[in-house]
């Protein structure tokens, strides 16, 4: 008679860790993790097992990442495959202080001036004189914050303490993809949000280290890479490790399906110029998440694009590859007096 109080008791008495998993899976499946992989929804019962989570309550996301495996291409360079990794949401950081009984509060987030990102995003066009289309670039601008700021109140030997983390936008923004600076989906439309979700995840880590742990939140690598460490974020462009997409110009658009027997697309209809594919990234211009990492350092260093151009380097938009470890050398090596 007690058996099933005492199967509930052990799944600390969260009702969905005693069902059985296939049925639990199946709900997940279905309901919280739409799409997701099977094996996926696993990992997400295994870890809400073993943190005593109710995975109903979507404690943890499901973030497709590209991960470090460990192994080398023919270059050296490292191999990543995408893969599905389960991370904390920031409701679970924020649940995790609560049951401390420490948690005193958080303050409002606090920005810094606003900037102005420029980049190119895909914009679908009709082919004139024709049912097809193809895919052009056209340039936008989004404006930003350089920064936010949250303080988090904990109490220490009955005393209320502040743990304030600062975080700069152009450091955690997640790129639409690997060879673009133009921001993905989500840091487009809240530019804000996103942001301090990252400052309040910092300043959580920092006040609660024992209750939320040091892995980073979902929103903070949403859309970024993993690297050995399993936090560092791998900015730097990926043409050794995952190719550089070349398009037929049909790839995206529903409407160019079954257009080949029409014949080749006009010339730059959809396809990026992939040029010789043997090639090494080190004379090409900087794109992406180096330009980011560049410019993340010059704001640090209290310097700005005018400090590389009379150091010599120019512009950061006619920096190459192979300039690179240079530059962020240079800039470490020289920050701004006071």
């Amino acid at each position: 008679m007690n058996a099933p109080s005492t199967a509930l008791a052990l799944a600390g008495g969260i009702p969905a860790l005693h069902m059985d998993e296939t049925e639990l899976c199946t709900v997940l499946q279905n309901s919280i993790y739409p799409g997701a992989k099977l094996e996926s929804i696993k990992l997400v019962v295994g870890y809400c097992r073993a943190q005593q989570l109710d995975p109903l309550q979507k404690p943890v996301h499901i973030v497709p990442m590209d991960v470090n495996t460990g192994k080398k291409d023919q270059k050296g360079d490292a191999i990543y495959e995408k893969r599905d990794v389960v991370m904390p949401g920031i409701g679970l950081y924020r649940t995790n202080a609560a049951r401390t009984g420490l948690y005193a509060g958080k303050s409002e987030p606090v920005f810094g001036p606003l900037a102005t990102l420029e980049f190119e995003v895909d914009k679908w066009v009709d082919v004139e004189g024709s049912d097809r289309r193809r895919k052009t670039k056209e340039k936008a601008k989004l404006e930003y914050p350089t920064w936010c700021s949250v303080t988090v109140e904990k109490l220490v030997d009955g005393q209320v303490r502040q743990f304030t983390a600062r975080e700069f936008w152009i450091e955690n923004y997640a790129t639409a993809g690997n060879w673009t600076t133009a921001p993905n989906k989500m840091w487009r439309k809240r530019p804000y949000g996103q942001l301090a979700k990252c400052a309040e995840a910092q300043a959580l880590r920092m006040a609660f280290p024992d209750a939320v742990g040091a892995a980073p939140t979902a929103e903070e690598m949403e859309g970024k890479h993993l690297d050995d460490d399993g936090y560092t974020i791998d900015v730097t462009p990926a043409s050794h490790r995952i190719e550089q997409p070349t398009s037929t110009g049909n790839d995206s658009d529903p409407a160019l399906k079954n257009t080949q027997a029409h014949g080749p697309a006009e010339s730059g209809a959809g396809s990026e110029p992939s040029g010789d594919k043997k090639d090494t990234a080190k004379g090409k211009p900087l794109t992406g998440g180096a330009v980011n990492t560049l410019q993340a350092a010059l704001q640090r260093a209290g310097r700005g694009e005018a400090d590389l151009i009379a150091a010599g380097f120019g512009k950061i938009a006619e920096l190459t590859f192979d300039r690179f470890n240079e530059v962020m050398d240079w800039i470490k090596a020289n920050p701004a007096t006071a």
